[in-house]
């Protein structure tokens, strides 16, 4: 009996804990949401089994979790907390975007920027909760609804945080299809829902080639913050673009962002302990995430309309929406959202303009947060 207490004191039932029952629960949702749902399946899968791992208990003196040095998880964690893991998803991210919808329409650029709203009205708020000036900052960038940037940023700026930021910033780019919609629908009318816009100009390949390089230039003289995660994310469309280097290109949007994903959202899930996560703060970043995903979402709709007051060729409001950074789930809920109107309205190609433009604002966001806040 002596040998069988002993064997049970060092079993994970033994030194299991509420909090540690509630994260391994909060994993097994987030697992299901993915599999029935399809809410982003290639990260709440991940960051699920991870949430599941890292709460299992073990005994005093063993190193296996990512906050103990030297163990496997602290490892695979160094490329979250040291910001290694998003500039290579930026690689994969450009190098399977299109900013030819961009290009041909560049006045939907604004409305990516508008979205950016969220940031610094959540920055704003996050202050006022008492959160210090770098925690608030690395709080306001889930408004960009770009888990990779927020996870940068988050390193950056307030380590401490990282797991709960990465975490709502993930789990409000799964809700994209949840969130959105009433937001959308409260805000325009009918009739505004039911604008059809011209079908986008055909993009030269040279403009395509081009922009890589003067977009980066741009962006990054505004923005030094940025050259990180703005220059991987072009590196990866110059591959693809060129033309000349298309095995490289694929291997980036296919390969590799694919090892990078599992890589990340497993170790993000896996430093979500219950001890470190379960804390009146993580509640705060929860609500405070939420506001600026909705607040990012009106201010792109919001523009779009105020947009339309000085245009001849009117925007549907709808395509604002997709100025948050979720790509391509922002895009789809618009085309969903229109076609609920009417099923012959094809706005899916308009509103991947601002969403890849929103992908661009919030590095730049994050970039002007990291350079005023350092």
């Amino acid at each position: 009996m002596e040998i069988l207490t002993d064997f049970f004191d060092t079993t994970g039932f033994a030194s299991m804990q509420f909090g540690n029952a509630i994260m391994i629960l909060i994993g097994i949702v987030f697992i299901v949401l993915a599999i029935t749902k399809d809410y982003e399946p290639l990260l709440l899968v991940p960051i699920g089994m991870g949430a599941i791992v890292g709460n299992i208990p073990v005994s005093e003196g063993m190193a296996l979790s990512v906050y103990d040095e030297g163990s496997v998880l602290h490892y695979l964690y160094f490329g979250v907390s040291r910001g290694v893991y998003p500039p290579l998803i930026f690689l994969g991210i450009g190098a399977m975007t299109d900013f030819s919808t961009m290009l041909s329409n560049p006045k939907l650029v604004l409305l990516g920027a508008a979205a950016q709203i969220g940031v610094f009205l959540t920055f704003l708020g996050a202050l006022w909760l008492d959160f210090s000036p770098a925690q608030a900052g690395a709080i306001g960038i889930i408004g960009g609804a770009d888990g990779p940037t927020a996870i940068f940023l988050a390193s950056k700026l307030a380590p401490e945080l990282l797991g709960p930021i990465a975490i709502a910033a993930y789990s409000y780019m799964a809700l994209v299809p949840v969130i959105q919609p009433p937001i959308m629908r409260l805000l325009t009318s009918r009739e505004e829902r039911l604008i059809r816009m011209k079908p986008p100009r055909d993009v030269s390949k040279r403009e395509k080639m081009i922009f890589p390089v003067a977009a980066f230039l741009i962006s990054t003289l505004i923005a030094p913050g940025a050259v990180v995660l703005l220059g991987m994310l072009f590196f990866g469309n110059l591959l693809k673009e060129s033309l000349v280097t298309e095995r490289l290109a694929r291997t980036a949007r296919t390969a590799m962002i694919d090892i990078v994903t599992i890589l990340l959202g497993f170790a993000v899930g896996a430093s979500t302990q219950a001890d470190t996560f379960l804390t009146k703060e993580s509640l705060g970043i929860f609500g405070l995430g939420a506001l600026a995903f909705a607040i990012a979402t009106a201010g792109g709709v919001l523009f779009a309309k105020l947009m339309n007051l000085f245009l001849t060729e009117k925007i549907n409001p709808l395509v604002g929406a997709a100025g948050v950074s979720a790509v391509p789930d922002s895009a789809r809920v618009v085309q969903m959202v229109g076609q609920q109107e009417d099923p012959h309205n094809f706005l899916l190609m308009h509103a991947m303009a601002p969403n890849v433009a929103g992908v661009v604002g919030s590095a730049i966001a994050a970039g002007v947060l990291w350079s005023v806040l350092t």
